[in-house]
């Protein structure tokens, strides 16, 4: 089956390095490139979130996180790869020191990964600001222009969400005009990974697209309902692309 645009989305075929390698020789020509990582969560938030729906919409690039996504679209026929949100976070931490000059700014969810951030800035002489939003800021205007305002005092050239879906990506595509010219990252808690904050599954995990279920058993309290909801989405969504795309090919 031929549908170029799975879900609707313009699925990009970059890999990390290359998302990375683009991000870091120049910034933007206008405006903000963000940076999306679809995996089942947010295919199903899709469909009930316009501000994340338009943010998608809007995205410079669009890789597959999860393996149902990658495998979905490869049913509709692109031939793309997985490329999560840790591998793009990993290439883009590692490179430091920079080729070019870049001044990097995090939106993290915590103190203890500030300080790790603030330590890793240090060791690699990045020039970084960070930030710990209030629980609930992407609700707050007056918080989030503030926030918006702060990142483009920086000069900020590359922008490393990292507290969570849709916050990530809604307050981005919302403030854009108020943001500097900046490759935007939603990478989630891939920074918390790359820090050593949080354990990644093993490669041997990773290889057979079961990284889910090893997150699951570390964190079954709050990853079970969410799993459930987002695997019930994902399949109403695929079954609604698939109509949609039969639709279009009868008019």
């Amino acid at each position: 089956m031929s549908i170029s645009r799975p879900f609707g989305l313009s699925i990009s075929t970059d890999t990390a390095r290359d998302i990375v390698g683009a991000a870091v020789r120049q910034p933007p020509a206008d405006g903000v490139s963000l940076v999306v990582t679809p995996n089942i969560d947010h295919i199903a938030t899709i469909r009930r979130s316009p501000g994340l729906a338009r943010a998608y919409r809007t995205a410079a690039r669009i890789v597959c996180d999860g393996w149902p996504v990658q495998m979905y679209a490869r049913f509709c026929g692109l031939q793309v790869g997985r490329v999560t949100g840790c591998e793009i976070t990993s290439e883009l931490m590692r490179l430091a020191p920079y080729p070019n000059p870049q001044r990097l700014y995090f939106v993290v969810d915590s103190a203890t990964t500030e300080n790790a951030v603030e330590s890793w800035a240090s060791r690699n002489g990045v020039a970084a600001d960070i930030t710990v939003p209030p629980f609930g800021f992407e609700r707050d205007p007056d918080y989030c222009e503030w926030l918006a305002e702060d990142i483009r005092h920086f000069g900020t050239t590359l922008l490393i969400m990292g507290v969570g879906a849709p916050r990530s990506e809604v307050f981005v595509d919302t403030y854009r005009a108020m943001l500097p010219r900046c490759w935007a990252f939603c990478v989630g808690q891939a920074v918390k990974v790359e820090l050593g904050l949080v354990r990644r599954a093993s490669a041997k995990w990773r290889s057979v697209g079961m990284e889910w279920l090893w997150r699951l058993l570390q964190e079954p309290a709050r990853l079970s309902r969410r799993y459930s909801t987002a695997l019930v989405g994902f399949g109403i969504a695929i079954i609604e692309d698939q109509f949609r795309n039969l639709k279009e090919g009868r008019s």
